[in-house]
């Protein structure tokens, strides 16, 4: 059995990382950990786990954890992970990070964008960008994976095969993502109370939401270019979910079944990529607590550009999914183990 320790159980990705380990046949938690409620019972933190987990939170000792555990997950605020991981503990565990501290390979474009400074640049280098469907070797010899944001893994993976393939302009393209509230984490804010949500949608970090160089970082490697996008995240009244509709400049006239067969080249064996049927748009309700990515495209022949669409649920592809995926591939396993759940519905 894998021995897994959890930094940030219990905020929203810690605890989707819970609920889907508790069914993994091969990992056990051994380290439930949480600044905010040390030596509270978890289920009390979370009362649908009831009757199913009986331990009590642990603080985020990682040195003292990572003598106890074969991997740490680190589901924290930015900042955190980097300030606490140190060559001794990378030499007994590995670590996924679903903090954006390894995501982006240069320091100074993270303190630029997160606005604080980087407490572990010499690992950034080495860090993998877990993004399974492509860096999938590389993730196997890992010992610290950076998993991708939510917003940049439904970004990118709704219009990677047309950027990779060279059949559109990547500095024409302008992602619009709409994402439900569980995004912004469990921390209280006024922003995300029920009353200043609901019946509401609002655009925010316009032009500068930090999630962008991210994304432009890992369109530019599969453009083998820098590439500089528009990118407009949409906060909406729901759960889960991120709905993402990005458009971009065709270099040349194609027909449906030309883009389909470079969808279907990149994805078809793909287990958690769904490549849908012509004229069926993404939508967040046929994802919702599973580990796929629904994507699609639209020609527009009166303008010359391709709509390009996807779907997912952000806590767990966006997140905790990716993260035991992750896991799977650097410990040998069949990378769907414990993420074969049907979407929910309804």
């Amino acid at each position: 059995m894998i021995r897994v320790g959890i930094i940030g159980a219990t905020g929203y990705a810690g605890g989707e990382l819970v609920r889907l380990l508790l069914g993994h046949k091969e990992a056990e938690i051994k380290w439930y950990g949480s600044r905010s409620y040390v030596d509270k019972k978890y289920s009390e933190v979370y009362q649908n786990m009831f009757q199913m987990v009986d331990d009590r939170c642990l603080d985020d000792n990682m040195e003292e954890m990572a003598g106890q555990v074969d991997v740490i997950f680190t589901a924290t605020p930015q900042g955190l992970c980097a300030s606490l991981v140190n060559e001794n503990i990378l030499n007994k565990v590995k670590l996924i990070d679903l903090s954006a501290d390894f995501r982006i390979k240069d320091a100074d474009v993270y303190e630029k964008w997160y606005g604080i400074r980087h407490k572990a640049p010499q690992y950034i280098e080495e860090a993998v960008y877990g993004l399974c469907e492509v860096n999938r070797e590389a993730v196997k010899r890992a010992r610290l994976v950076a998993n991708p944001g939510c917003y940049p893994t439904c970004s990118f993976l709704s219009v990677y095969p047309m950027v990779k393939e060279g059949l559109i302009d990547p500095n024409t393209i302008i992602i619009d993502a709409k994402s439900g509230v569980s995004g912004a984490g469990r921390g209280a804010k006024v922003d995300n109370l029920f009353c200043e949500v609901n019946e509401n949608i609002k655009a925010y970090g316009v032009a500068g939401h930090r999630h962008t160089p991210e994304i432009e970082e890992q369109l530019g490697y599969a453009a083998g270019q820098p590439v500089v996008i528009s990118f407009t995240p949409h906060l909406v009244p729901m759960q889960r979910g991120i709905l993402v509709t990005a458009y971009a400049s065709l270099k040349k006239e194609a027909a449906y079944e030309e883009v389909k067969a470079v969808y279907d080249k990149y994805y078809d064996k793909e287990r958690f990529i769904r490549v849908l049927d012509k004229d069926v748009c993404p939508q967040t309700k046929w994802v919702e607590g599973s580990n796929f990515v629904d994507v699609n495209f639209k020609i527009d022949p009166r303008t010359k550009r391709i709509i390009m669409m996807g779907a997912m649920d952000n806590l767990v592809k966006g997140a905790a999914g990716q993260a035991v995926q992750n896991m799977n591939l650097m410990f040998g396993l069949d990378e769907a183990e414990g993420l074969q759940m049907a979407p929910m519905f309804p």
